[in-house]
């Protein structure tokens, strides 16, 4: 339960105007969030709840088809940068200097780090498939970081790493993964405007990538959708002269979207550079085939506060929210019976936030519009009136009309 009379961060009475994008106005107003600088951000507690169960979906998913969690480090070696041969060519790469004239990198991603890790464990084809994540701050030492979700400097992202005998072992692992991934962004409420979009493999393949697009007015990104068959393409492939890459129909629509996650097939270009190879039922020996899977949390969070917000705040699809009841006291005597109805919602799984601040906040009009700038599904007050009728007042967020329970 958190009790708003010892809660240190209020609300603003106003949205401040710092970005083009007005989610971030509104999570400033809602005291979740605090810039640190451009493109690194604070996260306040009712936030890093949000973010926490957005994280728990998307680990329960990839532990349901059989992933092993880890933890690598965010500061990754020289060495192992230098092996892949991407020191140099990453131009988003933090070099940290440190003592005795050495180097380590801010790691933006980890296939430099998780091959030379797993080679260890892969002497034979008694060893694979097998596939492991990790849920890890990444940092990108980007030239124009923004406020808001289009460009970091720090983030938390998902990413898993698959290890196969051969091609056609991997192929039905990452095919495989665009159902997984899918099934992320049905729970998180973004199933209806994300889509499995073919896109470049940018530095990591030749072949083409699939990103998972979400549509959004401030996207980044434009993305060309088949009328015909529902085919989404980056336009980075597309072109001025679009022709769907399944059923060559020129029809489309364009949109603007979000990345909120991506997979990439990634061959042999990490395990050649690293040695990572297996003896096969022969003794021969084989090289290993690699696929990398990223889900952007943090990223998908702020585009969830864009795509969900409405007139007083952001809707947040009940698996994330905050809490799941935000009960307003009104009068001092009430106290003890809403913090009682709080522990009863609290035994049941729900989680209370409880508005008990009294004096010169003890004002139903503010009460309710942190409620709605919160966007707590479920609403009770509990006041003299109520008690009156042996109850409180109720109502879902979305619902104009309240019910005396």
């Amino acid at each position: 339960m958190i009790q708003l009379s010892k809660f240190p961060i209020n609300t603003l009475k106003s949205q401040p105007k710092v970005s083009d994008n007005r989610s971030t106005s509104l999570l400033l107003q809602a005291g979740l969030i605090r810039q640190e600088m451009a493109g690194v951000y604070n996260y306040l507690p009712l936030w890093f709840k949000v973010l926490k169960k957005i994280e728990n979906i998307v680990r329960e998913e990839m532990n349901a088809s059989w992933a092993f969690e880890l933890l690598m480090p965010a500061l990754g070696s020289k060495q192992h940068w230098e092996q892949t041969g991407r020191w140099d060519s990453i131009d988003v790469l933090f070099k940290v200097p440190a003592s005795g004239g050495k180097e380590y990198a801010l790691n933006p991603t980890q296939e430099d780090i998780v091959t030379p890790l797993i080679k260890e464990f892969i002497q034979s084809y008694k060893d694979l498939e097998f596939w492991v994540y990790h849920i890890q701050h990444k940092f990108r030492n980007e030239a124009r970081a923004k406020s808001g979700l289009l460009r970091w400097r720090e983030f938390l992202m998902k990413d898993l790493y698959s290890f196969h005998k051969n091609e056609e072992s991997f192929q039905v692992y990452y095919d495989n993964q665009k159902q997984v991934y899918t099934r992320v962004f049905e729970k998180l409420g973004l199933g209806n405007d994300t889509y499995m979009t073919l896109a470049s493999g940018g530095d990591f393949t030749d072949k083409h990538s699939h990103e998972f697009q979400t549509i959004l007015d401030i996207g980044e990104d434009i993305i060309y959708i088949c009328d015909d068959c529902n085919t989404s393409h980056n336009e980075e492939i597309v072109g001025d002269s679009f022709a769907c890459s399944n059923c060559g129909s020129g029809n489309h629509k364009t949109h603007k979207a979000s990345e909120v996650g991506n997979i990439f097939p990634l061959s042999t270009k990490f395990t050649d550079a690293c040695g990572v190879k297996y003896a096969d039922e022969n003794g021969k020996e084989k090289p290993v085939f690699m696929g990398s899977y990223g889900i952007g949390i943090s990223r998908v969070m702020w585009v969830m506060a864009e795509y969900f917000m409405d007139e007083t705040g952001i809707a947040w699809p009940e698996a994330v929210a905050p809490a799941s009841h935000y009960i307003i006291v009104l009068g001092e005597d009430n106290i003890e019976k809403a913090s009682e109805l709080a522990k009863q919602i609290e035994s049941e799984w729900g989680e209370v936030i409880l508005d008990d601040r009294m004096g010169r906040k003890d004002w139903f009009g503010q009460k309710m519009g942190d409620a709605e700038l919160l966007w707590i599904p479920n609403i009770i007050v509990l006041s003299p009136k109520t008690l009156e009728k042996w109850g409180y007042e109720v109502r879902k967020r979305w619902e104009k009309e309240w019910a005396i329970v």
